[in-house]
């Protein structure tokens, strides 16, 4: 699993900071974007096992950012992430293609050790 190589994205510098650190620890190969266009511009097609995607981001949301790495990418498992138990209608309901790729929807906040059991899971999958 050491050699699996994550694409996060998360718009929160915190999150994103903390996470890369800890799945780094854990032996992952993270690559950690704030800005989601910045992602797509920086994205490797056929390169990451796993994209996390925060849902609600400005500029673009997650389903929109998943929907340009498809484009690029269709193999890479993906994983979208959210911080509300209460959602945005057209950010809660994924459209149905989008539900083949992305198993999980992780809500934040979250311990780091549920968020590397959750990654081990869908890429053991």
């Amino acid at each position: 699993m050491n050699n699996s190589k994550i694409l996060l994205v998360d718009n929160e510098p915190d999150n994103t900071s903390v996470f890369k650190m800890g799945l780094e620890d854990e032996g992952f190969k993270v690559d950690a974007f704030n800005d989601p266009v910045l992602a797509l511009s920086n994205f490797k097609p056929n390169f990451y096992s796993l994209s996390i995607l925060d849902i609600n981001m400005p500029k673009m949301n997650g389903y929109e950012l998943y929907k340009e790495i498809r484009k690029l990418d269709n193999k890479v498992k993906v994983c979208f992430l959210t911080a509300s138990e209460v959602y945005d209608e057209g950010l809660r309901t994924p459209p149905p293609e989008m539900l083949r790729h992305a198993k999980y929807f992780i809500s934040k906040p979250l311990a780091l050790d549920d968020l590397v059991k959750k990654i081990k899971k869908e890429l053991a999958s």
